[in-house]
């Protein structure tokens, strides 16, 4: 009861502060503020209710659920308010069907499309995962596996990796392969430059997931005779599989992202592309970078039409990830 009585008071107090008794008439200020109110009002009222060390847990239990709705509306709202600005031009067919060959920022919303950045966003993120993902595996099962201590230098190095800059990752791949190779800029490229963005964050999620793997499983598949690379196919990656799923989700979540490096290495087209190797391929991520920034009303909605697109593809792969991870008996 205190905390619900927290949570209806709060905005309350918050709405009076915010707009009718100081100038912070913004949604921040209101929610920071009904934020700070419902901490105050938690720990005032435990305190008056319930001895010394109850207030501590009951003030740690509110700010848990505090943050946590603080995230989730914020969450909601990016979804929600992306939705808004872009529903007018979802309801046309020619939005999935057709590309921008031809049609000018300002032409009607009856013309043109994104399946072309659709395309090149799922080619792209395709070939980045068939690439990576042996790469990323191999490297998990070597850290974990292996040992040793050039098996601690790779680790180090795949931690470090993680946080590269993605214009970085694009620099390196536009240098490698298009400067010193003669690589035309392609999808292909922009799907390598993707694939060197993901690989530490799939390598490191799947080291952690492996690490936690019972020893006891590989000490039973040795005791039956099993070779350490046998025990490791047949016993570790199984057991490991939904894990090794989330690992793969954080580096497509990663990888469909990125524009910057797509930029770099493919740049943009107007037109659908779905050879890999020859001509610029779009993106949807780059598609949106370069409607929203247009100027033009029409443009931004389709911006905004292609970022809600891209959400419905992360979620498709999100969830066709954890189906593919999930044990054939269902649990």
């Amino acid at each position: 009861m205190v905390v619900l009585g927290s949570l209806v008071s709060a905005p309350a107090l918050a709405w009076l502060v915010c707009f009718r008794l100081l100038p912070w008439g913004t949604v921040l200020a209101f929610a920071l503020t009904g934020f700070v109110l419902f901490l105050a009002i938690v720990t005032v009222t435990t305190a008056a209710l319930t001895p010394g060390p109850a207030v501590a847990d009951r003030l740690a239990a509110a700010l848990i659920t505090g943050g946590a709705a603080l995230v989730g509306i914020a969450l909601v709202s990016t979804v929600v308010f992306t939705f808004a600005r872009g529903a007018a031009v979802l309801p046309h067919l020619n939005t999935f069907t057709q590309d921008m060959a031809g049609v000018g920022p300002r032409d009607p919303l009856d013309r043109g499309g994104v399946l072309h950045a659709i395309v090149g966003s799922l080619i792209q993120v395709g070939i980045a995962i068939v690439v990576t993902v042996p790469l990323a595996l191999g490297t998990a099962v070597f850290m974990t596996e292996v040992g040793g201590r050039f098996a601690r230098v790779v680790r180090t190095v795949v931690e470090a990796m993680t946080a590269l800059p993605s214009i970085v990752a694009g620099l390196f791949i536009y240098t490698v392969l298009l400067l010193q190779l003669g690589v035309p800029r392609s999808g292909f490229a922009a799907a390598m430059a993707l694939s060197v963005m993901m690989l530490p964050i799939i390598a490191r999620a799947a080291d952690v997931v492996l690490r936690v793997v019972p020893g006891g499983l590989r000490e039973a598949s040795l005791a039956l005779g099993a070779s350490r690379w046998r025990t490791v196919w047949h016993v570790v990656l199984p057991t490991a599989r939904p894990g090794l799923a989330t690992a793969l989700i954080l580096g497509i979540a990663r990888g469909i992202g990125e524009t910057s490096p797509v930029l770099l290495t493919s740049g943009a087209s107007s037109f659908l592309v779905v050879n890999p190797f020859i001509g610029s391929m779009n993106s949807l991520p780059l598609f949106i970078f370069s409607a929203v920034r247009s100027g033009e009303p029409v443009y931004i909605q389709r911006g905004f039409a292609a970022a809600v697109i891209l959400l419905a593809i992360v979620l498709i792969l999100f969830v066709v990830a954890r189906r593919l991870a999930r044990p054939a008996n269902g649990r």
